[in-house]
């Protein structure tokens, strides 16, 4: 036993760690576009460049199902040996993404006009954001793809080629930007077509890589092989429940937006910046739930209930030591992090007030990021979803509604109600999913042995 355990955490490490640098790499892509923009001599550009990045992200995030499902689908498989199920669920994934990525090109003129209505943007930005908008849709079909690629990869264990991956499509966007902004003359449409390039070329390098992992293998299966046998059902079950949780996410994300900017300009750069100390943390929690996710489907598909319950045990551990870290440095370095942030006097007297709720965050949040790899693994994502309707609903009853003299009205809220709102939303999605996880995982078992 002691072996297994010095595996299993030795696994987490190995999945864990790539997984990190890869989320860490991706702020490097918002400071080389806000750094090439704020040098382009007025201001417009910078707001422009942070209003069309927002919209494309909601875009992707909605079809973030696209990674976890295809994890989810490609460790079972892989943990069952079932090698035809992997060629499956790989094409399927890779056949959705392209032909979303295509229907989002087809519909760009409504999802720009839908999005630029729900965002806002001033009226003299509105025109360089859809020019940023319609240059950078393009690389949807190439995102997307990649983004099921990445997906198989954790699957079949290997979080090293999504981070090699992740690092190219780093660099060549910047190296991109660079030349096509400063040696071809291109201005500010030149910082989109640089992100249009690199998104593409790092589809060449993610297939590339694939073949590389599959050494020689066949990769695709056959229409007969993909349509008519079986898996289609769990296949777009999946991902369907996926998809609608992504969109309870995404409505916190911008309500948590909305209500502070109702509480003004202030409230709304304060958050801004509370938003960073749970961005970092996040990078680290996504890396260990990508291992949660990789795991827990290997030994759900291979029906080893053991070994799955040794992988829970100690991803929780390693989760909880990483909460606890963050605690301590969050409590101990708060105005050191705050001051690196904003040197804006205003901002940081109104982070600081706040501060309760970040020392708060790490050990409120961690259960959900571990239980959701959990659920995407053993591929239970109907309760996924059930879990973050229900913290969505709670998040908006928290931070909107109020009883006053009998009657149920909706006001302003204060900012420290709003993250009182956010964390109960966290902590109520790892919590559902925690008391839920015996009687799901038994469920899993039972069907990966049937």
């Amino acid at each position: 036993m002691d072996g297994k355990i010095i595996n299993i955490n030795r696994e987490i490490l190995r999945l864990s760690v790539p997984a990190v640098v890869s989320n860490i790499t991706v702020p490097l892509l918002g400071l080389c576009d806000t750094a090439i923009s704020g040098h382009l001599g007025s201001e417009l550009f910078l707001a422009a460049i942070a209003v069309g990045s927002m919209m494309l992200n909601v875009v992707f995030w909605l079809f973030g199902f696209l990674r976890m499902g295809t994890t989810g689908l490609t460790a079972k498989a892989f943990g069952a040996g079932n090698e035809i199920e992997v060629r499956k669920v790989f094409t399927r994934a890779l056949t959705l993404g392209i032909s979303v990525g295509i229907l989002l090109i087809a519909f760009q003129i409504p999802l720009l006009n839908s999005l630029g209505k729900l965002i806002g943007a001033e009226e003299n930005v509105r025109s360089l954001v859809a020019t940023y908008f319609s240059i950078c849709i393009w690389e949807a079909p190439s995102m997307l793809a990649t983004m099921t690629i990445s997906g198989w990869f954790v699957g079949m264990q290997s979080t090293l080629y999504p981070m090699i991956i992740a690092i190219t499509v780093n660099i060549v966007n910047i190296i991109a930007s660079l030349v096509y902004v400063y040696m071809f003359g291109m201005g500010f449409e030149g910082i989109a077509y640089g992100t249009l390039t690199a998104n593409w070329f790092g589809l060449l390098v993610a297939m590339v890589c694939v073949f590389k992992f599959s050494r020689g293998k066949r990769i695709f299966c056959g229409f007969h092989e993909l349509i008519r046998s079986g898996g289609l059902g769990s296949f777009f079950s999946v991902n369907a429940n996926l998809f609608f949780r992504s969109a309870c996410i995404i409505s916190v994300s911008l309500g948590v937006t909305a209500v502070g900017a109702r509480l003004g300009a202030m409230t709304l750069a304060v958050n801004a910046v509370l938003m960073q100390f749970f961005t970092l943390f996040s990078f680290f929690m996504d890396g260990i739930a990508f291992s949660a996710e990789a795991l827990t489907g290997r030994y759900a598909g291979a029906n080893d209930e053991v070994m799955l319950k040794n992988s829970v045990r100690h991803i929780l551990f390693w989760g909880l030591m990483v909460a606890l870290t963050f605690t301590v440095i969050y409590m101990v370095g708060f105005s050191g992090i705050t001051g690196l942030l904003t040197d804006d006097a205003g901002v940081r007297v109104g982070v600081y007030d706040m501060r309760v709720w970040i020392w708060l965050l790490p050990i409120v949040s961690v259960w959900a990021f571990l239980y959701d790899g959990f659920y995407v693994g053993i591929t239970m994502t109907g309760m996924m979803l059930r879990a973050t309707l229900v913290a969505t609903l709670a998040f908006f009853i928290i931070s909107l509604l109020h009883v006053s003299d009998g009657k149920i009205g909706i006001r302003v809220v204060s900012n420290h109600v709003l993250w009182s709102a956010f964390l109960c939303y966290l902590f109520m999605r790892g919590a559902f999913l925690a008391v839920m996880w015996r009687s799901s995982r038994t469920k899993a078992m039972s069907r990966a042995a049937e």
